[in-house]
């Protein structure tokens, strides 16, 4: 649970922080700003996951919390355990990020996202991340941190969206007013798509990654 409370608080820290940075560096240019913002997630998501994945998982994503658990790798009630460390690690780098860059802590944000572009974007986003885990995890675990880095690096460019892909980065950005930010009424639908995302991307890499035939008849 403090895995993923660091975790996260590190991981809220910088998506919300290299925000704010990149928008007041960029001159208004916001390719720079966004390309800053992605550079900067993939960076962190690597050492992340590479020093906290052994201890927790490294979730840091109620979405592949829930996949781990309906794979049964863990059970309920770390499920939850790691879900609350999650919200209250992640909204804490959030305030951390705004303490920093001398903000007001208390935040709503302004900028809608909606519509189906914006929508399938989400689902997109969370699909590729579960099925990157789970794919590099059955054919090259030891890629994993590599891995997911790049995916979200790219999905912050190939998504309407700019991938969010987690459900409690969506709560935490909704109370930052910046260049991260989403307007807590574009939560909810948000939050829908990434789970129905995961929950296809889980339906899929069984089917995919289910052992080969030479290994079922070891």
């Amino acid at each position: 649970m403090l895995a993923e409370g660091i975790g996260s608080l590190f991981l809220f820290t910088t998506v919300i922080g290299s925000g704010i940075m990149a928008e007041r560096l960029s001159g208004g240019n916001v390719a720079i700003a966004l390309l800053g913002n992605s550079l900067a997630t993939g960076a962190i998501l690597f050492v992340l996951i590479t020093m906290l994945g052994a201890i927790s998982g490294a979730h840091f994503n109620p979405a592949v919390t829930l996949v781990a658990r309906l794979r049964g790798e863990i059970d309920t009630r770390a499920a939850l355990t790691h879900v609350v460390a999650q919200l209250a690690g992640g909204i804490l780098g959030v305030w951390i990020a705004h303490f920093m860059f001398d903000l007001a802590l208390w935040q709503l944000s302004e900028k809608l996202r909606a519509g189906p572009g914006q929508w399938a974007g989400e689902a997109v986003a969370t699909f590729g991340l579960i099925f990157t885990i789970l794919g590099t995890v059955r054919m090259r675990p030891q890629w994993v941190p590599p891995t997911v880095a790049l995916y979200i690096i790219a999905a912050y460019w190939f998504t309407s969206s700019t991938s969010f892909a987690n459900p409690a980065i969506t709560i935490a950005r909704s109370l930052s007013n910046s260049f991260a930010g989403i307007a807590p009424s574009s939560v909810p639908a948000f939050i829908m798509a990434q789970l129905a995302g995961a929950l296809a991307a889980n339906a899929v890499s069984q089917m995919l990654f289910s052992p080969f035939p030479h290994e079922a008849s070891q």
